[in-house]
């Protein structure tokens, strides 16, 4: 077994601390930084994903498992600055929108953007419309993920991409809406290019969104 074969399986099992020692391992032993992503994190997280659809993990063994992973892409985001041959797979800007102040969805799905390879802009929760039009200038975003937990809150989401549209910028991101009363139906109502119903379904949205931005 590999040392990016036991990486994956440290990350799966959400063993946040054996990941950092596999990690440093690796690179002691003349691993490129850029290789792990590939051969290890994102295939553990897409494994992570699998196992939540198919109802084996739920959203704590998801969670720690996130964060194995951040314990190794901690060590590594340092080290490929520079690195021409690494491109993020997109810029994300994250947050949940204004008047909500729920978070543990967002996190998720913003952990597991970020080890399928996407540089993630995470602004928090009760996330005014302005704030997310100029994190799209200054991070120069393809995606905007929005969540929303409370049926009263979905409607800035509307106001949200409302900004983004008055501000010349729609046509330059492609926007994802998720959270626990959104459906498909409302992301199409509002303009938004698409609904992840759950975190893997997200990750898997983000990337042909990405693909086409």
């Amino acid at each position: 077994m590999t040392v990016f074969d036991e990486l994956q399986q440290a990350i799966i099992n959400g063993q946040a601390a054996l990941a950092k020692e596999l990690t440093k391992k690796g690179l002691d032993s003349g691993k490129k930084p850029r290789d792990f992503f590939p051969n290890a994190i994102i295939p553990a997280m897409d494994e992570v994903g699998r196992r939540m659809r198919e109802c084996e993990f739920f959203i704590p063994e998801v969670l720690i498992a996130a964060r194995a992973s951040r314990a190794a892409t901690d060590l590594l985001r340092p080290l490929l600055v520079g690195d021409e041959a690494v491109q993020a797979a997109g810029v994300v800007v994250c947050g949940t929108v204004k008047g909500d102040l729920h978070d543990i969805g967002k996190n998720i799905v913003a952990m597991m953007l970020e080890s399928a390879g996407f540089r993630i802009v995470d602004l928090g929760v009760d996330v005014a419309p302005e704030k997310i039009v100029q994190a799209v200038k200054d991070e120069n975003a393809n995606v905007v993920a929005l969540s929303a937990l409370l049926t009263t809150t979905m409607v800035n989401m509307k106001g949200s991409i409302e900004a983004l549209k008055a501000a010349g910028l729609r046509d330059k991101v492609k926007i994802l809406v998720g959270g626990a009363p959104v459906t498909d139906a409302w992301a199409n109502s509002i303009g938004a290019d698409g609904y992840g119903k759950d975190a893997p379904a997200a990750v898997e949205l983000a990337r042909r969104l990405a693909a086409t931005a």
